[in-house]
């Protein structure tokens, strides 16, 4: 990568206003745009503190366009999505897309089942609704009621209904509405019984756990206050939630807690204690865990773990807990916990492997570990004093769950996908060991037709890295053919395997689908994420670029046919693909991205990411995130491919202004006349919640515009 002098200034281009107002934008397949609109600067210069070297000053052209609703913002948005539109009716295929696309996302949905008595909840949507409903069910077979009729909740349907959680005796339900694709919801409470809706309103907000009391009277709840901090709360039935009373979150041992330190809280299952894990950032750099016991009046928190910089994620049955840990083990353990010791004194129930430990749950008084061999699924069962009693055996290489269920009841369930499998789940019996399906996707998509299979290849740096590689049997292998690679690397999050109604499409119209397992994600454990944490963060890149120059050298594709997407964090990996390694690729989709890397943490909760990217407002921390901050490194004359940003006012988690930045300084510098597009939507956002009709419309566009400019 070629680094840019440290005084950037990122300016408008070389063209006259005459000379742009005549340029000619050539998308494949006879598509011809205009210049794309005109977009005024306003530079404005920052003075940035560097350890151990002079101040570094930064000038951004477009700091204007981080305010989202000044009229001149709103007109911007207009114009860039009407030139959107212009290249989009160019396009021959996207009718055809369209319907073919439909045909892949308008199928019958069924949720992982939750039981209480003889009752199981689920969300259902069918092949021909816009959104999922809420329905109950009497017995493992009966009939479906509809409890949720999402359909009711909007004019546009693009408001979504999920269940939240249910009382352990079965008799009130809380529910969350969320509009379009953002994070927060309103809470609402169903009776049962009755199936009556209670008056109590919950508003909307970001919400991490809302758990009825044992007594039925009131509720508890974590809710985030936006650039302030997490608090606890209970509320009791009947009264107006301004007067709820704070239970947790001012501080805590004598250190105050704030924004970074996200709170969640839940309620034992057999109403003892009320749970509160405490995770400084996301990923979190740790997790504390703390408990309140119900049955004592005004109880304190006392600590379950506390001070180590490690992370625990708790389960219980009855009054005994166990906790799934990295602590002194980067593959994770189980541990059987124990109040008022140290986790070093903590009995050790399943060791570190050599495969890391996905997630754990406890069923039937057994705990199913799910564990990631080079990625691929593999689910064991144990007691709970760690003697390993048999397996769940997957269908094929692929993505599987963990068994989800009650601690004290036999019923289970678990679910399978992979890139050329739609996801299925199972109902398995834990006293028979038996499974049966409880529902199975039907996508007109012929499995047998495809392959998949795992490949190998080396980083710059010599690190082996895994990576699937799908398509249609007998596919030629010749460079000639198009190629869909998607990936993320952060946030020790693992890459699986998984189905993707856009991945089916592009494979059936003749496709290769690749997805490498980037460093910064927990296919290996946190030794792997770690990786790819802060300064070593240019080592997603490197694993991303090599898996390109894989996949070239072996003839699977070749650049001008190469299309690659990814969003928010995968956002950064399209950023620094477009400014690092323009060469390797012919289109780009962009998705709710993260590409001014210097100021992120300013906007919306990205102060929360701060322990995965660092903060250039830190001297020691701003040289290794300036030279990677895409927004910093656009060039002038670069031959950039062809681009799509996608974001849009419902993302409440990355800051749209990303977008709005990056799609005019990327327009006005580019070399090679390929397209430079934003779509903006105007209700859609990066949590899922959009109607199925606008969610066919956007990944048409997305796969449409793809397969053109790689053609």
């Amino acid at each position: 990568m070629r680094l840019l002098p440290l005084v950037v200034f990122c300016f408008v281009g070389l063209a006259t206003a005459q000379e742009a107002s005549q340029q000619v934008i050539h998308g494949k397949d006879g598509i011809q745009l205009p210049a794309p609109p005109a977009v005024a600067t306003h530079p404005v210069t920052d003075t940035y503190k560097v350890a151990d070297g002079p101040d570094v000053q930064v000038t951004d052209d477009y700091r204007w366009l981080e305010d989202a609703k000044s009229p001149e913002t709103r007109a911007y948005i207009a114009a860039e999505n009407a030139y959107t539109q212009m290249y989009f009716n160019q396009v021959k295929s996207l009718p055809e897309v369209r319907t073919e696309m439909g045909k892949l996302l308008r199928t019958d949905f069924i949720s992982t089942p939750q039981r209480r008595g003889d009752r199981f909840f689920f969300s259902k949507r069918g092949a021909d609704e816009n959104q999922a409903s809420i329905y109950m069910r009497e017995g493992l077979h009966g009939a479906d009621v509809k409890l949720i009729d999402a359909a009711t909740l909007s004019a546009d349907q693009n408001t979504s209904v999920n269940i939240v959680g249910i009382t352990e005796d079965g008799s009130l339900m809380s529910y969350g509405i969320r509009v379009g694709g953002a994070d927060e919801e309103e809470i609402h409470f169903l009776d049962l019984k009755t199936l009556t809706q209670r008056p109590d309103v919950m508003p909307s907000a970001r919400y991490s756990g809302v758990s009825v009391s044992p007594d039925g009277k009131s509720v508890y709840y974590a809710k985030l206050f936006p650039h302030v901090a997490t608090r606890v709360f209970r509320h009791v039935f009947g009264t107006d939630t301004a007067s709820d009373t704070m239970l947790f979150g001012d501080e805590y041992r004598g250190k105050k807690l704030g924004e970074i330190d996200e709170i969640s809280v839940r309620a034992t299952t057999n109403g003892h204690y009320l749970v509160v894990n405490i995770s400084q950032g996301t990923p979190a750099k740790h997790v504390y865990i703390l408990l309140k016991d119900l049955r004592v009046p005004d109880a304190p928190f006392v600590p379950l773990v506390y001070g180590i910089e490690s992370r625990f994620r708790e389960l219980n049955i009855g009054d005994t807990f166990f906790v799934e840990t990295d602590y002194k083990a980067p593959n994770h353990r189980v541990l059987k916990a124990e109040i008022g010791k140290s986790p070093d004194d903590w009995k050790t129930v399943i060791p570190e492997g050599k495969d890391v430990i996905e997630s754990v749950s406890l069923v039937d008084s057994k705990l199913y570990v799910l564990r990631l061999h080079d990625v691929k699924s593999e689910l064991s069962a144990y007691t709970l004093d760690g003697k390993k009693t048999g397996t769940i055996p997957y269908p094929g290489i692929g993505a599987g769950t963990t068994l989800s269920g009650r601690p004290e009841e036999k019923d289970g369930f678990y679910s399978f996908q992979s890139i050329i499998a739609p996801p299925t789940i199972f109902h398995y019996d834990t006293r028979t060991g038996t499974s049966e399906i409880f529902d199975r996707s039907k996508v007109p998509f012929d499995t047998g037709a495809y392959e998949l299979k795992e490949v190998f290849y080396h980083s710059k740096d010599g690190t082996r890295v895994p990576m699937f590689i799908a398509g249609k049997k007998g596919l030629k292998r010749d460079g000639t053919e198009r190629l869909l690679m998607t990936g993320y690397g952060g946030f020790a999050l693992s890459e699986t395997p998984v189905w993707n109604p856009e991945y089916a499409w592009w494979m059936e119209k003749g496709g290769w689908f690749a997805l490498p397992d980037l460093r910064g994600g927990n296919e290996y454990g946190e030794a792997w994420h770690k990786q790819a944490m802060f300064e070593k963060k240019q080592n997603v890149f490197d694993d991303w670029f090599a898996a390109a120059e894989y996949l070239t050298r072996e003839k699977y594709t070749s650049p001008e046919h190469f299309a690659i997407r990814g969003r928010s964090n995968g956002g950064l990996l399209m950023g620094a693909s477009m400014t690092q390694r323009p060469d390797l690729f012919g289109a780009i989709w962009c998705g709710y991205p993260l590409l001014d890397m210097l100021r992120y943490q300013k906007f919306l909760i990205g102060r929360t990411w701060t322990t995965e990217y660092g903060s250039a407002e830190d001297p020691t921390q701003f040289g290794y995130i300036y030279k990677y901050s895409p927004y910093q490194h656009v060039v002038a004359g670069t031959k950039y491919p062809a681009i799509f940003f996608f974001t849009g006012d419902g993302d409440t988690r990355v800051d749209p202004m990303n977008a709005r930045k990056m799609t005019p300084l990327i327009q006005q510098s580019s070399g090679s006349g390929r397209p430079i597009l934003l779509h903006y939507s105007l209700k859609g956002g990066h949590s899922a919640g959009v109607s199925q009709t606008q969610l066919v419309e956007d990944y048409a566009d997305e796969m449409a515009f793809l397969w053109t400019e790689t053609q």
